[in-house]
This record gives structure tokens, C-alpha cells and sequence, in this order.
């Protein structure tokens, strides 16, 4: 059965990653697994010196260092076994019934690559450090590289209660609109419609068709247009509105697109104040 994954790493964004793969799996009912990964190349749990053999003093000071290299990660793998207990008692906090727990020492891509054909939604935090100029490395390469729904969290948990879809009339963006529509994710909470462009008869019509497509579905769907940068309109439309989630696609496929989409997707998480929904 497909997974709510959760990314925790111990920094502190990841109480609030907690509570926000709590707050999908019980809407979504569906099972939770927290997952850490401890960097192998970061932290070596064992150390292969044989190459190394012969080279007097030098030998000594080298085994020396890779025991404690090896000492380090065997303490972050323990530290990450108590994480993820106290992941797992949070989450029963919030309601949930039961969640799993996985730890890997590795590289996080690959393991969630793994993990990818069971896996509804990720959730994963954005550190402070992603503020600056790149959203971080590491995020950006999960980002790009699944192809599945990602919630990037904020550092502060705030149970959604409005949501707002960038809308643009792409086939990414029109899928978006069909499963938010279909999903129990955000069944109940008003999904607000922004489209960025020309006011004209065919943004129009597309606007149209996804607000009656939300409507439809049952949800309060109010839509609007606007002309401008679209970083700055969403940014302002989200302040005007108190908006507390927002949904938009992720980095396109192609050189082109991903050049025009991808920064636009990097400055939006990386200046959002609310937990942004990646749509794949």
C-alpha cells in the first residue's frame, strides 16, 4: 500500500515534518513511514586502510583517525534510531494509530529512489541554511529527480485551513487541479485559484475550466488573474489571504522548461513562509 514518507534528519524543521506527515496520513489514511538516512560519506562506519600498509608512523595515526571516523557514525546511527522512536511517539500524539520507522546509512537520493514505487507523498523540511541563495543542494536533487508529490515543510506547524493553486494552463498544472479535486487531502478547505499572465479569452477559459473542475468537486474554488512577476503575485496573494499551503508544479522535464519553470519553483519555496506541495 502506498506511504506518507517523512524525511527527518534531527534539525529543527523536523518536529514540524512530523506533524505535517501526520496531518496528510490521517486525511489521506494512509500508512506513515519515517525514514532517516545517515550520509555514508559523511559518516563511515567502516574504514578499509590495507592500502595504507607499510607506511610506518603515518600507518598508526590513519588507523587512528578511521576508528574514531568509525566511533562518530556508529553514535549518529544511535542518535538516529532515538530520532526516529521519538518521530514514531509524536506521530501517535497526533492521532495517528501506527507508523513505521526505516534507517539507512547511505545516500538519501538513492534510498528514496528505492523507495519511490511505495510512496504516495514525501514530506521533507527546509532548513535555514536553504534560505540563501539555492534551496539547498540536497532538497533540490529529491526534488528533481522523484516523481512523486512533495510537501516541503516550514520550521512551524500550522494545520491547513485555506490552500491556494498556482495555476498556469500546462498539462502539469491541469493534472494538478484533477488531483487535488479527487484527493481527500484537502477535502473540506477552500482551494484558492491564482493564474499569472495575460487577462485574455483563453487564461480565461483555462481558469474557468479549473475552477469548475475544484467546484465540481465540491470545494470553494475562488480564482484570479493577474498580471506581474509571478513570484511577487503569489507571494502577495498569499500574504492577502492568509493562504497556509501552496500547491504548484514542480521543475519541468525539458532544458527549456526547466530554465523557465525550475527557477521560478526554487525562488517560490525558497521565499515561501508556508509549506509548499510539489506536484509531479
Amino acid at each position: 500500500m502506498s506511504k506518507v514518507l517523512a524525511c527527518i534528519d534531527g534539525t529543527g524543521v523536523s518536529p514540524a515534518v512530523c506533524d505535517y506527515a501526520a496531518w496528510v496520513s490521517l486525511r489521506l489514511e494512509a500508512p506513515l513511514l519515517f525514514l532517516h538516512v545517515l550520509d555514508k560519506s559523511e559518516y563511515p562506519i567502516e574504514r578499509n586502510l590495507s592500502g595504507n600498509i607499510g607506511m610506518g608512523s603515518r600507518e598508526a595515526l590513519l588507523e587512528e583517525l578511521a576508528t574514531l571516523d568509525e566511533q562518530r557514525g556508529r553514535l549518529a546511527l544511535e542518535q538516529g534510531r532515538l530520532l526516529l522512536e521519538a518521530a514514531r511517539e509524536r506521530a501517535v500524539a497526533d492521532g495517528v494509530g501506527d507508523s513505521t520507522v526505516l534507517q539507512r546509512h547511505g545516500n538519501l537520493v538513492e534510498t528514496l529512489e528505492e523507495l519511490e514505487p511505495e510512496t504516495r507523498l514525501l514530506v521533507m523540511g527546509k532548513h535555514d541554511e536553504n534560505l540563501g541563495e539555492h534551496i539547498g543542494s540536497r532538497l533540490e536533487n529529491v526534488v528533481r529527480t522523484l516523481h512523486r508529490p512533495i510537501l516541503v515543510t516550514t520550521h512551524e506547524y500550522r494545520p491547513p485551513t485555506r490552500v491556494m493553486l498556482a495555476f498556469d494552463g500546462s498539462a502539469t498544472t491541469r493534472k494538478g487541479v484533477e488531483m487535488v479535486a479527487g484527493s481527500p487531502l484537502f477535502r473540506g478547505l477552500p482551494c484558492h485559484l491564482v493564474m499569472v499572465g495575460s487577462d485574455n479569452e483563453e487564461s480565461r477559459a483555462q481558469l474557468d475550466w479549473a475552477r469548475g473542475t475544484l467546484e465540481t468537486a465540491g470545494f470553494e474554488a475562488p480564482a484570479v488573474l493577474r498580471q506581474g512577476e509571478v513570484e511577487r503575485v503569489l507571494c502577495g496573494y498569499r500574504q492577502e489571504q492568509d493562504i497556509d499551503l501552496l500547491i504548484m508544479g514542480a521543475y519541468g522535464h525539458s532544458v527549456i522548461r526547466r530554465f523557465l519553470v525550475g527557477s521560478t519553483t526554487t525562488n517560490v519555496i525558497r521565499n515561501a513562509s508556508v509549506p509548499v506541495l510539489l506536484l509531479r
